[in-house]
Formats: structure tokens, sequence, C-alpha cells
């Protein structure tokens, strides 16, 4: 298979992961293309000396959807796995992936299991991840959220990625949810923002690539939102220890859509910006272990 990691300013990242995947893949059977977008840092010549088997394709433009276009013009294997610098995902995972998505009959888009790893964040972050692994939104073929992956039929429901912040929103509407999987058995992980703040923030550049999607972008409708919060609240009212969680899930949800409505009628965009707790605690993580740190 291949996969294409769009990175932007991840010099102190980008080596996490392709490390990872070149020790546990010693026979090459992944393709690994790193689109380095927008960089003033040093991303570019970090992914290139894990290995000679990396192509690194560089970009003026600061742009993920600019940069997965030209991931895929590099790539030349199907599936194709497109991955977030920032996540933690093993080999064997990606490589389920592939198998799933090469099975006769099988889905034309699947994604692992997504660990949400809130150790570090503040309480107020942890309550929201546990009413949101409750979300219809989860329960529903969920795909994205840093690892996707398509079959060779998958990739030919669209030509190039539109310019939009919600990349993976976009891929998963394009497949009705039979034609997608979830696989229960493999997962990745991402780390949940350190503070509330930072957590709010996240949301509301989420929701502003919902809204800025268009109808004839989605091929398979939601259910009402009505159907959903109900199923929601029927999932919480049942667990009396997740309501004052719940309290706080409110907030960490309506409060990004109301910020986003008014930076749309403002003509404001949130951009692909991306959430820095994250990366200190990574970084701060990879100190520990190793004792250095790239400058």
């Amino acid at each position: 298979m291949s996969v294409v990691i769009p990175a932007h300013q991840e010099a102190a990242l980008i080596g996490r992961i392709l490390r990872r995947i070149v020790r546990e893949d010693p026979d090459g059977a992944i393709e690994i293309v790193v689109v380095a977008n927008g960089c003033t840092d040093d991303t570019a010549q970090v992914a290139a000396a894990v290995d000679p088997r990396i192509t690194v394709v560089e970009l003026a433009e600061g742009s993920k959807t600019a940069a997965l276009n030209a991931g895929d013009r590099a790539a030349s294997a199907f599936p194709r796995a497109y991955v977030d610098a920032d996540v933690s995902i093993s080999v064997p995972t990606l490589l389920a992936l592939a198998d799933e998505l090469d099975r006769p009959g099988g889905p034309l888009v699947a994604s692992p299991r997504f660990h949400v790893d809130t150790s570090g964040a503040s309480a107020a972050v942890r309550a929201y991840y546990r009413v949101w692994a409750l979300s219809e939104y989860r329960a529903t073929g969920h795909i994205g959220s840093g690892v996707y992956a398509v079959s060779e039929a998958g990739r030919a429901r669209w030509d190039e990625f539109p310019d939009v912040i919600a990349d993976d929103r976009f891929v998963q509407q394009r497949f009705v949810p039979d034609e997608r999987a979830t696989l229960e058995r493999a997962s990745f992980t991402v780390r949940a923002p350190r503070t509330f703040a930072a957590q709010l923030a996240r949301a509301t550049r989420i929701h502003a690539g919902n809204r800025q999607l268009p109808a004839a972008m989605q091929v398979a409708a939601q259910a009402p939102a009505s159907d959903r919060y109900g199923a929601l609240l029927r999932r919480v009212a049942s667990r009396p220890r997740l309501w004052p969680a719940f309290a706080v899930y409110c907030v960490g949800y309506g409060v990004p859509i109301v910020r986003a409505r008014i930076a749309a009628a403002l003509g404001r965009t949130t951009g692909w910006n991306r959430d820095d707790t994250v990366r200190d605690d990574t970084v701060r993580d990879d100190t520990v272990r190793t004792g250095t740190v790239r400058a």
C-alpha cells in the first residue's frame, strides 16, 4: 500500500512516525510519501534522513489539501492511506487496512478504531471525550480524524481533493455507511488537546470545515439532528455518572458551533490550524525517553 503523510512544520514529530513505519516494515511493503508543505523548518530534511525509501515532496504553499493532491501524484500503490503526522499508528494496523480494502466485496474506505489519549489533558477535556465517545458520529462508520484509507475504486469517487478544511469529512461523505468500515481489531491514537481552550479551538475548526462542505459534495446524508442528539441523550441518561460530564460536553459542542457561525458570517476562516499543546506533550515525551530533542 501507499501511505501519504502531509506535514506542515512537523520537524519535531515527523521522524517519530516515519521511524516506526520503517522499523516495523523491513520488507518495504509500504510506500511512504511525505509532503512537506509551507515549511520554514527542516521537516523535509528530517523526513528524508530517516530512510532512502521515503519519497519527500516539497510545496511552497501551506495547504493540507494541496499536500494530499501532491501526495497522490507521487504515490503509486493501492490501497492508499492518508495519515496525519501527529498520530501514532503501527504497520500491522496499516496492513490490516490494506487487507480489508483488498477483500473481495469489502469496503471502499476504511479507518482503524480511533483512540483518544486523554492522559495529561485537563479534567474538562477528559469529561468531554467521555461523552463524545458515545456520539452517533462514532457509531456510524467513523472515517478520518487522522487516518483513513481507500481502495483504488474508492479513490476514483473524486478527482482531486477540493480546497476544504475537513478533508476527512469530505472523504467520509463520498461513501454510504455500507461502503465504509471501522476496524475494531486495529486502532490508532491521537492526543487530546491539553486544555479546554485548545479543545474549543480544535472543535471550532472542525465545525467550520463541516459548514464549508456543500451538499453537492456529500453523497451520504446524515440522520436528522434530533435523532442524533436524542440517541446521545438516551445513552447518557442511562449513565448517571456521566451527567456532570454531559454538561461539559454541551459547552464543548455548542460554543464551537456558535464561533464557527460567527466566523462564517464575518467572512473569516479558521484555516488548517493545529493544537500545539499536543505537540508540546509529544516532544516532551520523546525527550524523556531519549534524553534529546531536535531544536
